[in-house]
């Protein structure tokens, strides 16, 4: 599966962003999408995941209430819409597709999108 994630950018605090990860290739093996986050210095935390075929939705409890996770099925198409956003929430963000069940550890993903900032200002 290939993925290319955009959407990434500069806002303030309390601001919104929405990425998008368009997914191509052997998407029928996808499991679910995830997004990854890693800020300088820090590891890849998990932020949320979404079942492909339910839409079911997974979040981290420091986003929850702020963030959605969704899909479009017809589309290949996964959206994270960022909202009340905060200065901690500064870091790279990856999107990235699982075959396994495991959607909030990193390590059981095998397909990365390649990263796009999200930077929040005081």
């Amino acid at each position: 599966v290939q993925l290319q994630a955009c959407g990434g950018g500069l806002v303030q605090a309390g601001g919104y962003l929405r990425l998008s990860c368009a997914a191509s290739g052997r998407t029928f093996s996808t499991y679910a999408m995830g997004w990854f986050r890693q800020a300088p210095g820090k590891e890849r935390e998990f932020v949320a995941a979404i079942i492909w075929r339910s839409a079911m939705p997974y979040y981290a409890d420091s986003v929850k209430g702020r963030f959605t996770i969704s899909r479009d099925n017809a589309k290949n198409t996964v959206y994270l819409q960022m909202n009340s956003l905060k200065p901690e929430d500064t870091a790279v963000y990856y999107c990235a597709a699982t075959k396994t069940s495991y959607y909030s550890d990193y390590q059981f993903y095998d397909s990365w999108g390649q990263g796009t900032q999200v930077t929040v200002s005081s």
